[in-house]
C-alpha cells in the first residue's frame, strides 16, 4: 500500500488553502471567542462558563474556518444551538440515570436537528452540557437557553458576519454575495470536465470547501444525465 493511499484511507485532507485564509480563520476564532467571554463573564460564574463555552468554541471552528458551509450558516448555529439546550435540559430533567440522560440528549439533539434542517455538530455538546454541567448550570433550567445559550449563539454569529464580511471572498451567510451574479450558460451548455479540471479548480478555490473532486464529478455526471433524459421526453 502506497503513502498516497494510506492518506486517502485515514481521510487527510490535500486541498491548498494559502497562509492568508489560515491567518484570517485564526483572528477569526479569536474575535468570535473573545467576545463570547466577555459576554459570558457578566452573566455567569466561570464554574458555569467551563461547560458552555466548549461548544461555542467548535462553532467558531466551522464560522471562521468553513464559512460557506452548510453547517455554519445562521440558521444551523442558532437553531442547532437553541434546540440542543432544550433537549438537553428536557433530558436532565426528565431522565433519572445521568448516563442515560446524557446519551439520549445528543440523540435527539441529532434527530431534532435533523427533522428542523439546522444541523449544527457543536449542538451535541450543547445538549451534552446541560446534563453533565455543574449544580449551578443545572439550577439556570430552560433559563440556560436564552442565557447563555442564544445569547452566545448570537453572538458569536454577529461577530461572524462582520469579520467574514470586511473579506468579499469570504461572504456570509453563504446566501450573500458581494460580488456580480454569476451570468447565465447559452445554449451551447457545459463544456467537458475531466477529473484533473475538478482537481485544478479545487485548489484554486482557497477555502475550504466540505466536498472532493471524486463528489463533484458524481454530481456534474447526475445533473448532466438528467439533462440528457430530460430531453428524451
Amino acid at each position: 500500500m502506497s503513502f498516497h493511499e494510506i492518506l486517502n484511507i485515514i481521510g487527510f485532507s490535500r486541498h491548498p488553502i494559502n497562509y492568508r485564509e489560515k491567518l484570517l480563520s485564526t483572528l477569526g476564532g479569536f474575535f468570535g471567542i473573545y467576545a463570547i467571554l466577555f459576554i459570558s463573564v457578566r452573566f455567569l460564574d466561570p464554574e458555569t462558563a467551563v461547560y458552555v463555552v466548549p461548544s461555542m468554541g467548535a462553532s467558531a471552528v466551522l464560522l471562521f474556518a468553513a464559512p460557506h458551509a452548510p453547517f455554519s450558516q445562521p440558521w444551523n448555529v442558532i437553531g442547532g444551538h437553541v434546540l440542543s439546550a432544550i433537549i438537553g435540559v428536557a433530558c436532565w430533567q426528565w431522565i433519572a440515570d445521568s448516563t442515560i440522560a446524557a446519551a439520549v440528549s445528543v440523540g435527539l439533539a441529532i434527530g431534532a436537528m435533523y427533522f428542523a434542517r439546522c444541523i449544527h455538530p457543536p449542538g451535541g455538546a450543547t445538549a451534552l452540557a446541560a446534563v453533565i454541567g455543574s449544580d449551578k448550570l443545572h439550577e439556570l433550567g430552560y433559563g440556560y437557553v436564552v442565557t447563555p445559550i442564544l445569547l452566545n449563539a448570537i453572538t458569536i454569529l454577529l461577530v461572524a458576519i462582520a469579520f467574514n464580511m470586511l473579506f468579499k471572498w469570504r461572504r456570509y451567510p453563504a446566501h450573500w454575495s458581494l460580488g456580480k451574479k454569476p451570468q447565465p450558460l447559452g445554449s451551447g451548455g457545459y463544456a467537458p470536465i475531466k477529473h484533473e479540471d475538478f482537481v485544478y479548480a479545487l485548489s484554486h478555490i482557497d477555502t475550504y470547501v466540505d466536498i472532493d473532486e471524486e463528489d463533484l464529478l458524481k454530481i456534474y455526471k447526475l445533473a448532466t444525465s438528467r439533462d440528457v433524459s430530460a430531453s428524451h421526453h
